[in-house]
């Protein structure tokens, strides 16, 4: 498609749908300049998209797939928004998708309407690891893929190790294998058999522990989802922690004049690791740009979101990802 690209969003997705998702989209398409394909209830999101609004444009889907529902339900709620955004992208009215909604449907949906590129065994989830002062990791897979073979993970590096390179804009991102210690040896048995065929990627640099999230010395974090998402879960926990530790501290009233100094540098930082602004996870090896948001997205994340889905579209980050599975065999 010409011109600036066509995003699908799932108004109905999230813990926020519609009106945080439907005001992220009317901004992101006034503050990105793209055009926003809103897809849900026509009648509730008609007054969330002012009366001749630019770049935004409701498309009506009259079913909405529920957080709690199992990701085989889209086979049955064919006219949901989140299979709606789906078949705009296979249809090429729209050159990405974003969701805030439930992950293993929006997977599904993907995976139904879409497809997987073709040498893609299972897709996976990129998620963004925020590490202050430079760019983020790369976690594969966040929860895609739950019982994983080893051949899976050698291809999530594949996966993960092209898109870094355009997410990071690093040449040779180093790719690690998530494991409870940093010999060859350690690990279970899904780990120490795909910890030799890992070595045959580029970038490898070999296992890596739980410790080196956040922190220099690996871009890209190779493990199967259940041990990925838990991980993944693990440091938002300990963000949100350490961050309510912080501002009690600093609530005392002895050193009220030294945070008045203190707090906007504080602010400043906090945004760093702030997923609001982080922007979503990526369905890799999915043959379209699909965009996954936290379930609990405000306004300000989805514009996140649907500016990473446009960065996927411009950097041509599903061709580039067909060429690096081609060339891996």
């Amino acid at each position: 498609m010409s011109g600036q690209p066509t995003v699908a969003v799932d108004a109905m997705g999230g813990d926020h749908a519609p009106d945080e998702i439907a005001e992220g989209a009317v901004r992101a398409a006034d503050e990105l300049g793209v055009r926003v394909l809103l897809v849900g209830d026509e009648a509730r999101l008609a007054k969330f998209v002012p009366v001749g609004a630019s770049g935004v444009e409701v498309v009506h889907a009259g079913e909405v797939v529920e957080m709690h529902d199992a990701p085989s339900v889209v086979r049955a709620k064919k006219d949901s928004s989140i299979v709606r955004c789906a078949r705009l992208v296979k249809d090429g009215d729209a050159d990405a998708l974003v969701s805030a909604g439930n992950t293993g449907a929006t997977m599904a949906a993907a995976l139904l309407r879409i497809g997987r590129i073709k040498g893609v065994v299972r897709p996976a989830i990129g998620v963004p690891i925020p590490v202050p002062g430079r760019h983020p990791q790369i976690l594969v897979d966040g929860g895609a893929a739950v019982d994983c073979a080893p051949e899976w993970l050698y291809q999530f590096a594949v996966l993960g190790r092209s898109y870094a390179q355009v997410r990071l804009a690093v040449e040779e991102p180093r790719i690690g294998l998530l494991s409870n210690g940093e010999e060859p040896g350690k690990g279970d048995e899904l780990r120490k058999q795909a910890f030799p065929l890992l070595e045959k990627v580029p970038g490898f640099i070999g296992n890596v522990e739980g410790r080196d999230f956040m922190h220099p010395g690996v871009d890209v974090l190779v493990t199967d989802g259940f041990t990925g998402n838990v991980a993944l879960k693990t440091i938002e926990g300990a963000i949100r922690g350490t961050a309510a530790l912080v501002f009690a501290a600093l609530a005392a009233p002895e050193i009220a004049e030294a945070v008045e100094v203190v707090m906007p540098y504080l602010l400043e930082a906090s945004t760093q690791v702030d997923p609001d602004r982080i922007g979503g996870a990526v369905l890799l090896g999915i043959d379209g740009v699909c965009v996954v948001a936290h379930g609990s997205s405000n306004a300000t994340a989805i514009v996140s979101s649907v500016a990473r889905a446009v960065e996927c579209v411009q950097q041509r980050v599903v061709e580039l990802a067909k060429e690096a599975v081609r060339d891996a065999g």
